[in-house]
């Protein structure tokens, strides 16, 4: 078994049901144990701003699956969730990424872990750091590099 923590966002209609929905798909789905979730927080927009706020969270999850087939259930859900890619960092009912994977380093053209730009998203970290604070990344720790994020992006618990 493998330890993996997977990316949760949602910034179109019932954000909070799509996140919940998503969990439920993953826990339900052979292979993915769900250990624990973070609490919901809500940050703003990232790289296209001209979208609502979204809904974010980061998921514990223990699994027999490969890298590769993690990120096609990721994929799978998503499209049962009708999410779209219609704009690059556009609006979508949810989101799910592959943040980390064990301790493997994986560079894939179509997947690389750690997720590469974790360590700048606030909306990654502070969830994480609820999880985990004590993990060290290449950065840094996850509460130090959440801790530095957050001087410079907006987000805030909504519910734990």
């Amino acid at each position: 078994m493998t330890v993996a923590y997977i990316g949760l966002g949602s910034n179109m209609g019932d954000k909070k049901a799509y996140i919940q929905s998503a969990l439920k798909k993953l826990d339900h789905y052979t292979g993915i144990h769900l250990l624990r979730v973070a609490s919901l927080y809500e940050s703003a927009p990232w790289g296209y701003l001209e979208q609502d706020w979204f809904v974010n969270t980061v998921a514990e999850v223990e699994t027999t699956l490969s890298p590769e087939k993690i990120l096609q259930v990721l994929f799978d859900i998503e499209r049962s969730l009708n999410r779209t890619r219609d704009i690059h960092w556009g609006p979508r009912t949810v989101d799910l990424d592959l943040l980390l994977y064990g301790s493997q380093t994986i560079c894939f053209p179509h997947l690389q872990v750690p997720h590469p730009r974790m360590h700048e998203r606030a909306f990654v970290l502070v969830p994480l750091a609820e999880l985990c604070p004590n993990m060290i990344l290449t950065q840094g720790t996850v509460m130090e590099l959440a801790e530095k994020t957050l001087a410079e992006q907006a987000i805030r618990k909504i519910e734990s």
